[in-house]
């Protein structure tokens, strides 16, 4: 194996497992302030449910961006990579969903907590309650696109 395909995978590894975790640590702070709601009042539970999962896209976006890479460098489809800086390209191609997918997430489980919060005090108010982790989001899906983008576009 070529050492461009070894940094061409260790790109996708870092794509999946750094996002995973920070979505593993944000959902995770979340469904604790959603269990603690739910057990005061259970018929909140939809609603901080879908508070609690929302840090969770993070890991998906990093599992899709390993897809991608892992179809175009020879895995499971296209050409393997023969040299060390398609290698590299490939690695740094990764990087963004993986660092501000690890960084976002945790930050949004943060921001999901307080909206949790939010829903425990004013239930009515869960629409506005939904934004302030929605504006998180916003920047793990604009490294999304610049990863998904990067990774199509390497030269072979």
């Amino acid at each position: 194996m070529s050492m461009g395909m070894v940094l061409a995978l260790m790109g996708a590894v870092l794509s999946t497992a750094l996002a995973g975790m920070g979505s593993a640590w944000g959902v995770g702070v979340a469904g604790r302030a959603a269990a603690g709601v739910v057990s005061e009042d259970p018929n909140q539970f939809a609603k901080v449910l879908i508070l609690q999962l929302l840090p969770g896209t993070q890991g998906i976006y990093g599992l899709l961006v390993t897809f991608i890479t892992l179809s175009q460098i020879g895995i499971l489809g296209g050409a393997q990579v023969a040299d060390t800086n398609t290698g590299l390209m490939y690695l740094l191609a990764c990087l963004p969903i993986a660092i501000v997918g690890l960084f976002s997430a945790y930050h949004q489980g943060m921001v999901s907590v307080a909206s949790i919060g939010i829903v425990a005090k004013k239930p009515d108010q869960f629409g506005k309650a939904m934004l302030f982790p929605a504006m998180v989001e916003t920047y793990a899906i604009l490294a999304l696109l610049i990863s998904i983008l990067s990774i199509t576009n390497i030269p072979r």
